[in-house]
């Protein structure tokens, strides 16, 4: 057919070439090689979601998610299906009501508890503005209207449940039986019937305990009032008011007086129009009695015990039906009672839900006072001494408890890991589990998550085997039924019971088919059907059955720790606990995970704007929690251990750990991140970010200490594993030293305490009160000047300018004294007279004699002469120049050091030019600009450096030489007293290093050449100075007086006086050591002459000065006339 439609073109694919079985094999390889790798990628996915899955999990952000739940559409209707029509009636009834009831117990603990239970929670007392409740209860009213239509429902279900079962038990015996009741007891219907009572009784106790509600709803009341009174004002219609009066009178009197579950009772069970009797049918009294004392015999044995699992919540059920029964019946089993309130002697107090106490010996002689009154006052008494000696030895037994369960709870873990890696699939541990595990509730429900992977296989297996268990026993007890020929209408629902049960268990072990296997049972077991010995196991297969089907929801509720809102007080002790013992810290990811429970419950809380404001109330106060009692604790902790490591040669404290303990508290930095609402809590990148922040801003307050927080650094890293940033600060190696900006300040001070040497660029303390004496050097002075920017140098100049000008006030005034200055002219005088006859030298006995002149003037309490103090002032000018100096070299080592990054410095790339040929953007071409300057400022720096030097020799050498400073002449011939004084107190400084009070020792002083150096550039003074050829004169005077005692030792060592010859050799010693201080002095001194350019007198600098601008004007003028005579060619 489809070969006919083909158009001619195509007749000729008729002929089969078998191209295509070769492309149809090409597309199956390519699609088997799809597989192959999809295959491929599954099985990454499920080995990366296997084992692996993080510790702490929130079901409402997972990806993936096993849900366990077996799941069905089939209705009831459909379910139960079988040919007895009035059998299928009876049980779809019973069912319906069950599922509703469910349904309504589901909603109250959802919705309604905890929108009661958070009413008031996420506004403290302070943060509470006036009026602020009279709105929380305005949002609220509709939250109670709901509340309101609950309640009525719940009484009507009630009301229904009743008169089903009424209807069921007959007591007129003329009346026909819907169906044979003889030996049936719906003992299920009755639980239910309790679970819906039970939830009436914890609405009415959480209304009751909750004061807050009842205070906002008084001051709402009279907020209304005032309304009442001017309405217009508030922009409320009156004719509104009045009918909205009467529904909160409605809503007070239904809700807030305590009395939902009395009302629930007191109700008119009895039918008015003549439809079904309730109180006055013998036959369901019975019923219900039965059916009470049935439930609770179950529960008795269990109460108390410790593999009790949801026994305790049946008992208020069964109270409450007690109740309900007196209420209709007025009858009262007083042994039934005393039973009822013996169990208060196991069970004293019940929590009906999070911090909500319920005490059922209360409630059952509150409620039925008629029975209370038949017990003696004592046995009373006694259940009430009997609570308060529970909860003491309870308080006393805790610790020992938690032990017990923390080893029970850790054993079973252990075994439940070594079952599940082996995937034995055992129906027991499914029992087992439940039962345990409302003990150290999170670390089981994570076990759970864990292993989901197996659990969810071995669940479906077990559910299988049970529900073969439980047919083959059906199956038994049909075929006996069937077997007995007798037909009767009984033995008829019997069947069909069996047969119900049988049908509905071949199928997923819903909730619905297990709701309708117990109700088909209750029908199907009477008339002995089952033995003794079937019945029980039978039972105990249901039960399972229902444990294992509903195996991760109970996990769930068992293990919801939502009830820790209501106890947040203790999550700071316990975090204290965890930070005191710090092997614990792996607790943590628990603690947060049960945290975690209560925002469920939160998301119901309509008193709020939104949930949200309650939600992030309880964020802020968990984490300000954690923060104060762990975080920052763990911080200070880790700091405080760090610095004490780093300055153990301080010997700050004991930190023997035999004596003082040990805490590891490394163990917290192992813990994976811990999630908690929209945040992952790090503890390591906490206190790293921590212990980053603090060092950053120590570092910057005190750059010097770099060094030892840079060790902090590393041994953070190794003792505790923490990453840390490097601060990336310019590092200052002043490890005692001082700082450019600090010497800058106090620049007369520095000079005066710290010593040059020329040849090193050091500076050296002269004294110091420590045992060491501080230095400074070039790469001090580089590392300042990273620090604080190359402007600085030019600051730094400028301040020595101002103190120099200081100082050369002072030394002008030193010339100019008449003792002085009378002294130097004769002195001039004496020279010119006789250098002639003296070979042009200065007389060494000359210069002698001026020094011991000057201290015939006056000496200071220290016993320093004029010249002694004079000498201390061109010290500490040669010490500024010296400063001067080391800052241009650690300027241009600075420079070098950050050029280095630079290929080639002759040959620099333009950026801003190739940023403008790619056509970049803006900001680009702006970086590309300040690159490029930056580039050039470095080239330029590190290539010639700033001449500091000529620019203070400039500034002041014109006043110098003016004609007023005339005076300041004659400093050429103090020189030689200067040199002498200077050698003097060199020699004495340097004895003093070998002696034991070393104050004033030194042994380098080279700041008096260069101050000497660069006063008589100042005054031009070079040709004057050389012309006394003083140095000369010193060297002859020492070796002449060396060769003399040469001689005499070679006359003495012939009479061999050994005192004399001692005495000469130290004579000897004593003129080579001063002969060696003025060479010294001599090279230093010539050194520093070449910093200010010696060779050249000033008149010769001036003419050199004049020919390079006269240069510089021609190559100017030569361009010009180049551009004039180009000009033509260009038009």
């Amino acid at each position: 057919m489809a070969v006919e439609t083909l158009s001619p073109d195509w007749e000729f694919d008729r002929v089969d070439d078998g191209s295509q079985k070769i492309h149809a094999e090409v597309q199956l390889k390519n699609y088997g090689k799809f597989l192959e790798e999809y295959t491929s990628q599954l099985r990454r996915i499920e080995d990366a979601l296997d084992d692996s899955i993080g510790d702490v999990w929130d079901f409402n952000l997972d990806p993936i998610a096993l849900k366990l739940l077996p799941y069905e559409q089939s209705s009831l209707l459909e379910l139960i299906k079988t040919e007895n029509k009035v059998l299928n009636k009876v049980i779809t009834v019973y069912a319906a009501l069950c599922c509703e009831i469910k349904k309504l117990k589901y909603e109250a603990e959802t919705k309604f508890y905890n929108g009661l239970l958070f009413y008031g929670e996420g506004a403290t007392n302070a943060s509470m503005v006036e009026g602020d409740c009279q709105i929380q209860m305005g949002r609220f009213i509709s939250f109670l209207q709901e509340l309101s239509c609950f309640v009525t429902r719940c009484y009507e279900v009630v009301m229904n449940v009743v008169h089903q079962l009424a209807a069921l038990y007959i007591s007129n015996k003329i009346a026909p039986k819907i169906i044979e009741t003889t030996g049936v007891h719906f003992q299920t219907m009755y639980e239910h019937l309790g679970e819906l009572l039970t939830v009436l009784l914890t609405v009415d106790e959480i209304i009751d305990n909750h004061i807050t509600l009842k205070d906002h709803w008084t001051m709402y009341k009279r907020l209304l009032k005032s309304v009442h009174h001017n309405p217009s004002k508030f922009g409320i219609q009156e004719e509104k008011l009045k009918p909205f009066e009467k529904f909160l009178l409605k809503l007070e009197g239904q809700l807030l007086d305590g009395m939902i579950f009395q009302a629930c009772i007191e109700q008119q069970f009895d039918s008015l129009n003549g439809g079904v009797s309730v109180s006055k049918n013998s036959t369901f009294a019975e019923e219900f009695a039965h059916s009470i004392r049935s439930i609770f015999a179950n529960v008795e044995a269990k109460l108390g015990e410790p593999s009790e699992i949801d026994q305790r919540d049946k008992y208020v059920g069964i109270c409450g039906l007690f109740v309900l029964h007196f209420q209709i019946f007025r009858t009262i089993d007083k042994k039934f009672y005393k039973s009822l309130l013996d169990i208060c002697k196991k069970v004293p107090a019940i929590t009906l839900t999070a911090n909500i106490i319920w005490f059922p010996d209360s409630f059952l002689i509150q409620k039925i006072p008629a029975a209370a009154k038949l017990l003696d006052r004592k046995s009373l008494q006694a259940i009430k001494i009997h609570r308060d000696t529970f909860l003491q030895q309870k308080a006393q037994s805790l610790t020992k408890d938690v032990q017990s369960y923390y080893v029970f709870v850790s054993s079973w873990m252990m075994k439940m890991e070594s079952i599940l890696s082996k995937e034995q699939r055992m129906d027991k541990f499914a029992e087992d589990l439940t039962n345990r595990c409302n003990v150290f509730i999170q670390a089981i429900e994570h076990m759970f998550y864990r292993r989901s992977m197996v659990v969810a296989d071995s669940v479906s297996h077990i559910t299988q085997h049970l529900q073969h268990q439980a047919l083959h026993s059906i199956s038994v007890a049909k075929k006996r039924v069937i077997s007995d020929k007798k037909y009767s209408e009984q033995r008829l629902d019997v069947l069909s019971a069996l047969v119900l049960a049988e049908n509905t268990l071949n199928g997923p072990s819903t909730k619905q088919r297990r709701l309708i296997v117990s109700l088909a049972l209750s029908v199907g077991t009477q008339m002995k059907t089952f033995k003794d010995e079937e019945l029980f196991p039978l039972q105990v297969v249901m039960k399972k059955l229902d444990l294992i089907s509903e195996l991760r929801e109970r996990v769930q509720t068992q293990c919801d720790c939502c009830f820790l809102y209501w106890h947040r007080a203790v999550f700071p002790i316990y975090l204290d606990d965890v930070y005191e013992n710090a092997v614990d810290a792996a607790r943590l990811h628990y603690m947060f995970s049960a945290l975690r429970d209560c925002v469920p419950a939160m998301m119901h809380a309509r008193h709020l704007e939104s949930y949200e404001i309650l939600l992030d109330c309880y964020d802020k106060e968990i984490m300000e929690i954690l923060n104060e009692h762990l975080l920052d604790k763990l911080c200070k902790e880790i700091e405080k251990d760090l610095r004490l490591s780093v300055h153990t040669h301080l010997k700050l404290d004991d930190r023997n750990p035999f004596k003082v303990g040990m805490k590891d508290l490394a163990l917290f930095f192992s813990l994976n991140p811990i999630r908690f609402f929209n945040r992952f809590i790090d503890i390591r990148a906490y206190v790293t970010h921590y212990l980053d922040k603090t060092f950053y801003n120590l570092t910057t307050v005190a750059l010097h200490d770099w060094a030892t927080y840079s060790e902090m650094r590393n041994l953070a890293t190794q003792r505790y594993g923490l990453v840390m940033t490097e601060a990336h600060l310019p590092s200052q190696t002043l490890e005692q030293g001082l700082d450019v900006l600090e010497i800058m300040r106090n620049i007369h001070i520095f000079v005066s305490r710290y010593l040059y040497n020329l040849n090193n660029q050091i500076f050296i303390e002269r004294t110091s009160n420590n045992k060491h004496l501080n230095t400074i050097n070039i790469r001090h002075i580089a590392n300042s000047i990273r620090t604080h920017g190359t402007g600085i140098m030019n600051t730094t100049v400028n301040f020595t300018y101002q103190f120099l000008k200081k100082k050369f006030y002072i030394f002008s005034q030193f010339m100019y004294d008449e003792h002085i200055k009378s002294r130097l002219i004769k002195d001039i005088r004496f020279f010119r007279e006789i250098k002639d006859q003296n070979d042009h030298k200065y007389p060494f006995d000359r210069a002698e004699k001026f020094n011991r002149g000057i201290r015939k003037l006056g000496i200071t309490p220290e016993g320093q002469s004029y010249l002694d103090q004079f000498r201390q002032l061109i010290s500490q000018i040669g010490n500024a120049m010296g400063y001067v100096r080391m800052i241009r070299s650690g300027g241009l080592h600075c420079s070098s050091n950050a050029i280095r990054f630079v290929p080639d410095l002759e040959d620099i790339v333009n950026f801003e030019e190739l940023v403008k040929e790619e056509g970049l953007a803006e900001e680009t071409l702006k970086a590309a600009r300040h690159l490029d300057s930056v580039l050039s400022d470095h080239t330029r720096n590190s290539a010639e450096g700033t001449e500091y030097f000529k620019m203070l020799v400039d500034v002041f050498a014109p006043e110098f030489r003016r004609p007023k400073n005339i005076h300041l002449r004659n400093f050429y011939i103090i020189v030689p007293p200067l040199t002498l004084n200077f050698v003097e107190h060199s020699i004495s400084c340097k004895e003093k290093l070998n002696k034991k009070n070393k104050i004033g020792a030194a042994f380098t002083d080279d700041g008096f050449a260069m101050g000497v150096a660069y006063i008589l550039k100042l005054l031009d003074q070079y040709r004057e100075f050389d012309s006394l050829h003083w140095f000369q004169s010193v060297r002859e005077k020492y070796l002449k007086e060396i060769r003399a005692v040469a001689k005499q030792q070679n006359v003495q060592s012939a009479s061999q006086d050994e005192k004399l010859l001692q005495t000469m050799n130290l004579t000897q010693k004593r003129l080579d050591v001063y002969l060696q201080e003025f060479e010294l002095l001599y090279f230093s001194l010539s050194s520093a002459r070449i910093f200010f350019r010696a060779d050249k007198t000033a008149a010769e600098e001036n003419q050199e000065k004049k020919e390079k601008e006269e240069e510089t004007k021609t190559s100017n003028g030569d361009l010009s006339d180049s551009a004039v005579s180009a000009d033509p060619v260009v038009k």
